[in-house]
């Protein structure tokens, strides 16, 4: 079987190895706990100090793909990595995922206002004003998502909404997701939902 393949483009920096990042990043599509860890983590990125060792890239487009088939496209103004004992990648601007079938079509877009990936823990977080399009017109909206990569799974800790093509709007706590983001488990649960004219009580 053939392996995974992952091109990438960037503008004005030096070259970087993607393979892992994207690997991590791609696997699927891309959100249990959030712990004490991954606030230790974003609390030090916080912190960093001015001469870490750092790599940056600019106009950032990475293509991952499988067995010659296109499964996912990155593209970010700007990305960080971090060349520290646990190295990480930051996006500290934006980040656009795009995810599509065997047929080349869009299954589903993920847009967030920053992103991070860690690589010894195979996880992948995104924060701020984070949407999850997808190909039926679902929305998911919320203001964290972590893809676990070795669990195959997205969860999130914080509240989460829920847009249904029927405008169906359904809000939860916190929930878990299988890597197709369809068995979806939501804390708390509640909503309005729109009965089409077909439906009868």
């Amino acid at each position: 079987m053939a392996g995974n393949v992952i091109t990438h483009i960037i503008n004005k920096i030096p070259t970087i190895t993607f393979k892992k990042v994207m690997v991590g990043l791609f696997c699927a599509l891309f959100l249990l706990s959030a712990c004490e860890n991954d606030l230790k983590d974003v609390e030090r990125i916080a912190n960093i100090n001015a001469e870490e060792p750092v790599d940056i890239s600019y106009g950032v487009t990475v293509i991952y793909s499988d067995s010659a088939v296109v499964k996912a496209k990155l593209i970010s103004t700007k990305m960080i990595k971090h060349n520290v004992d646990s190295p990480f990648y930051e996006f500290p601007k934006d980040i656009l995922l795009i995810f599509f079938d065997k047929n080349k079509k869009e299954e589903r877009r993920v847009t967030a206002n920053y992103g991070l990936y860690f690589e010894k823990k195979n996880l992948v977080e995104l924060r701020h004003n984070v949407i999850v399009t997808m190909a039926d017109g679902t929305i998911f909206k919320s203001e964290e998502l972590f893809w676990d990569n070795d669990k195959r799974i997205f969860y999130n800790t914080m509240p989460l909404t829920i847009t249904t093509p029927n405008k169906d709007v359904f809000q939860g706590n916190y929930f878990e997701s299988d890597e197709s983001f369809e068995d979806r488990k939501i804390n708390g649960l509640r909503g309005v939902y729109n009965p089409k004219d077909e439906d009868v009580f």
